[in-house]
């Protein structure tokens, strides 16, 4: 043991001086390890650097923020917001009634460009919202701006969101559209082939008309909104659109013709194929209806919907049946297939008017039958529209007759409730009770004048009802004071005191047509409103005055310059007008001051125009259709009423100077070109032109003949698709009268030819002021129309030859050309309008300039 004990000790000895490898340390429980001694320390110490300038408040001074201190900015920039509940904060979370106007509008387009992403957005919250933004906000605070790029912003969004898979985002798409036409009307023509299309689309699914009528009913309104816009029959006349503006001109017959809209010939295909959709959309809702006790609101409105919008298409279609054609020429095989599909016919006849009327019985609760009785005038509107080329079968007319009886006696709603809504809808009846009159058996006329005279014995006189029932008595009146007239003036003996009473009738009648106050504005008569029957009385009275004096053929002149008169009524006017002057009834001095106005102040529109400004004419776009064919067909005529008087050599000399009179004014080019072919007729060969008229017609042919001078409405562009022989077409008719005159005076070719001369050289000739670019332009466009004119003038076989015994000046403005080419291909810039000329010329006269071109 004592052993052990020492050698243990011993050990221990020997350890400590060689030393202990891990020395174990013993840790109580409960107590923080410490660090280890490699550890690094993390720890960052900083102090605080203050800058008042970049202060976050100072930032949003004066912007409109929300009540959490968010701006429009940062507010616009959570619309993107990949959670729906943020992107639902971006329109709630601002009191945008503290924006200022300026504000809005100095970003509207940025609010736009980030607004209308949501337009298609999956979240229906998001949708609303979004939508009551635009009506409250950014459209009314928009609205005194140009609305067109605020609007094409929206538009492509919306028509996606018009094709998205979700029923909801396509219907709510029909909704934000119907906003943008309530603000931005002529967005519906700029875009109406699309918009047509998507509502034929939508409406052809019919699985959720009994699921989501809310939705439907609100995309139905925006369709009636939209269709409304289309021109039909129906026009009211105020004095604003009544009144003109003229101008002094020859016996002042006077007018400057405003802007008429003419149609949308464009989308008459859609609107065919959107009215038998319509139809089977109505007829979807008939389950709905017969099997329910009642008839719910929200179907009520989808029905009504459709059914105005059949209306507004069916009276779309009548406008412009009308406008090719009298309603006295209309027979029952209905009308032009290109206007008006006789599928579209069967279809109503069987869908629509076969179910007529609807709860014939009576018997449900007042608002109900209110709702059948709204419905059912709809209906009956629809086919008394369409009843001119629609021949109906003898059981349908006497079921429609019946019912439109009883709803002018007031025997369909007896109700109090029912008297107001009667009140209102039967107005929609009443315009067609004058034509409707005319043309029923007696009886049925009988029975409708008693339930007409009820009405009008019975309305308040302070009523819309009281108007509509004066307005319908007009026009029921009017063709029988005219008819009276007519005869009167048929049987009136010429020497009797009678005759005299009915001479001084026209000095009346001016007003009947038109009549101008001292200021020079023009309003129009009942005459332009009137239908085509009663204007046939009208116009054949004028016949039997004995003496129609100036004013009278003033006040027709307007009318015969209205862009609202029908071209057949316009040449039946002349027609009357002309045998009345053959028969000694007009003084020649009035008769040709008639047609001078006519040619001199007619009002042509372009071939080339879209239909958006025709129906919006403060809209800088297009609309019109153009009447340049009408124009045409009354300088023929004109011209054959001229040449008929009789000595063409007196008459040329009374209308020489008139006609340079109006020449020099600078009339548009389709009137001047009218008055130099009057001219012609009246000419012969040798010309009967004055020496004082060849100097005077020269001045004016050396500045319009020249082809660059027209119009650029009147010729097509050159690279449009076979422009080149329309481009030479066009231009031929205007300097067609031209040639004659050269053909007939040789000495106005050549003073012309010496003038085209001197334009170009004074041209060249521009004052110092003027810049080198401006300077090269003009110059340029003067060359580039001299040449055009020579062009043509070598094409024609007689001036071709004509202009050959003419080479000297010929010559002379081509080396005129030349050296202005040669100047500015030294001194010119070419990027600033620089004249490009090749040309070759035979003194012989068998070629002249071949080519020629203008850069920049």
């Amino acid at each position: 043991m004592a052993r052990s004990k020492a050698a243990s000790k011993k050990q221990q000895k020997q350890q400590q001086k060689r030393g202990v490898d891990f020395k174990k340390i013993k840790r109580k429980l409960g107590r923080k390890l410490p660090p280890p001694k490699n550890a690094t320390n993390t720890e960052v110490k900083s102090k605080a650097i203050v800058l008042p300038e970049q202060s976050v408040a100072s930032e949003k001074a004066g912007l409109a923020v929300s009540k959490k201190g968010l701006t429009l900015k940062e507010l616009l920039q959570q619309t993107s917001h990949h959670n729906s509940k943020v992107r639902r904060g971006f329109s709630t979370g601002i009191d945008f009634s503290v924006v200022t106007g300026a504000e809005l509008r100095s970003h509207r387009y940025a609010v736009i460009e980030k607004l209308r992403e949501r337009i298609g957005d999956d979240d229906k919250v998001v949708r609303e919202t979004l939508y009551q933004l635009l009506k409250t906000v950014v459209f009314p605070g928009c609205k005194e701006d140009n609305q067109g790029p605020f609007v094409s912003l929206m538009v492509a969004y919306i028509f996606n969101a018009m094709t998205h898979l979700a029923v909801d985002v396509r219907l709510m798409a029909f909704k934000f559209f119907d906003l943008v036409v309530q603000y931005y009307p002529p967005s519906f023509s700029l875009y109406a082939d699309k918009v047509l299309q998507n509502y034929e689309d939508i409406l052809r699914k019919n699985q959720f008309y009994l699921e989501d009528k809310a939705k439907l009913r609100s995309a139905l309104a925006g369709l009636v909104r939209c269709l409304s816009l289309l021109p039909c029959n129906k026009r009211k006349v105020d004095s604003s659109e009544e009144n003109m503006a003229g101008q002094k001109i020859l016996h002042a017959f006077e007018l400057d013709m405003p802007a008429e809209s003419s149609g949308f010939s464009s989308i008459t295909k859609k609107l065919k194929d959107l009215v038998p959709v319509l139809v089977n959309c109505f007829q979807d809702f008939f389950p709905s209806v017969h099997h329910m006790p009642l008839l719910d609101a929200q179907s009520f409105d989808c029905m009504h919907s459709i059914l105005q919008s059949i209306d507004l298409v069916v009276g779309f279609f009548g406008y412009g049946i009308h406008q090719g054609k009298p309603a006295s020429q209309l027979s029952y095989e209905g009308p032009d297939e290109a206007i008006w599909d006789h599928t579209i016919s069967s279809l109503l006849l069987k869908k629509l008017f076969g179910v007529f009327p609807l709860n014939p019985t009576n018997h449900l609760s007042e608002k109900v039958d209110d709702r059948f009785f709204i419905l059912n005038i709809v209906i009956t509107e629809i086919f008394l529209r369409c009843s001119e080329w629609i021949c109906p079968p003898g059981f349908l007319l006497e079921k429609f007759l019946q019912y439109i009886e009883n709803a002018l006696l007031g025997s369909v709603s007896d109700s109090r409730s029912g008297k107001a809504v009667w009140e209102k809808h039967i107005l929609l009846l009443l315009p067609f009770i004058p034509k409707l009159v005319l043309q029923v058996a007696s009886d049925w006329k009988s029975c409708l004048l008693q339930a007409f005279t009820k009405i009008f014995e019975g309305c308040n006189p302070q009523s819309s009802l009281k108007l509509a029932c004066l307005s319908a008595i007009e026009e029921m009146l009017i063709p029988v004071v005219l008819h009276l007239l007519l005869r009167l003036g048929q049987c009136a003996n010429s020497s009797s005191p009678f005759s005299r009473e009915y001479e001084n009738m026209q000095y009346s009648l001016d007003k009947f047509y038109s009549s101008c106050v001292d200021r020079g504005d023009v309003y129009y008569g009942p005459f332009i409103r009137l239908s085509w029957d009663s204007q046939e009385l009208a116009i054949c009275g004028l016949y039997y005055f004995s003496n129609l004096g100036p004013f009278l053929l003033k006040s027709i002149a307007f009318c015969c310059l209205c862009s609202e008169l029908e071209h057949l009524v316009l040449f039946r006017i002349i027609e009357v007008l002309h045998s009345a002057f053959s028969a000694g009834h007009i003084q020649i001095a009035d008769y040709i001051s008639f047609f001078m106005t006519l040619l001199s102040r007619f009002k042509v529109l372009p071939e080339n125009l879209t239909f958006a400004e025709n129906i919006y004419p403060d809209v800088e776009s297009d609309a019109k259709i153009s009447n340049r064919g009408t124009f045409k067909l009354l300088t023929n005529t004109v011209c054959s009423c001229l040449s008929r008087i009789g000595d063409d050599s007196l008459v040329f000399q009374i209308l020489e100077q008139v006609i340079f009179d109006q020449l020099l004014l600078k009339p548009p080019l389709d009137n001047a070109c009218a008055l130099l072919r009057v001219l012609v007729v009246l000419d012969c060969k040798p010309t009967r032109l004055s020496e004082q008229g060849i100097i005077t017609l020269s001045k004016y042919l050396s500045g319009c003949l020249n082809v660059g001078s027209c119009e650029p409405s009147c010729i097509p562009e050159d690279d449009e698709e076979n422009s080149l022989p329309t481009h030479q077409q066009t231009c031929c008719y205007y300097m067609l009268p031209c040639f004659f005159l050269f053909d007939r005076s040789p000495k106005l070719l050549k003073l012309v030819l010496n003038l085209m001369g001197s334009l170009i050289t004074e041209s060249s000739s521009s004052p110092s002021s003027h810049s080198y670019t401006q300077y090269g332009n003009d110059n340029s466009n003067q060359i580039n129309a001299v040449v055009s004119a020579l062009l043509l003038m070598h094409k024609d076989t007689k001036v071709r030859k004509i202009i050959s015994s003419f080479k000297e000046e010929v010559v002379h403005i081509l080396q005129i050309i030349h050296s202005l080419q040669v100047k500015f291909l030294v001194t010119g810039n070419p990027e600033n309008g620089l004249a490009v000329i090749t040309y070759t010329y035979d003194l012989s006269g068998r070629s002249q300039v071949t080519s020629f071109s203008l850069s920049g």
